[in-house]
């Protein structure tokens, strides 16, 4: 596979794996999945500005996650997101420490 291809191939996965998660699962609630996984849409939308910032691009991490989102976080978070239960905040922090760092 040429370098052309292998991008657009990319592309084309990360669009899906954006709408599994915004479309197909948005009952997924993001603190799980970085508590499985170690990441989430947030994580997804910060490599977004990250890879915008490589090319040159600059982007405010709002920017970046609307961008990802296809709307405002707060909007996204009043539509999909739960509350999180103790267990599952506990669960988030030493994730996060883990996946993210102590930012």
């Amino acid at each position: 596979m040429d370098d052309a291809t292998r991008i657009e191939v990319e592309a084309a996965a990360f669009r899906r794996l954006r709408r599994h998660l915004l479309e197909d699962r948005p009952d997924a609630q993001n603190i799980d999945l970085m508590n499985l996984a170690g990441f989430c849409r947030n994580c997804l939308s910060r490599w977004y500005g990250e890879a915008a910032a490589e090319r040159g691009v600059e982007m405010s991490k709002e920017v970046a996650r609307e961008a990802f989102y296809g709307m405002p976080l707060a909007e996204w978070k009043a539509q999909h997101q739960t509350a999180a239960s103790p267990d599952q905040q506990a669960a988030f922090e030493t994730s996060f420490a883990e996946n993210v760092g102590k930012d």
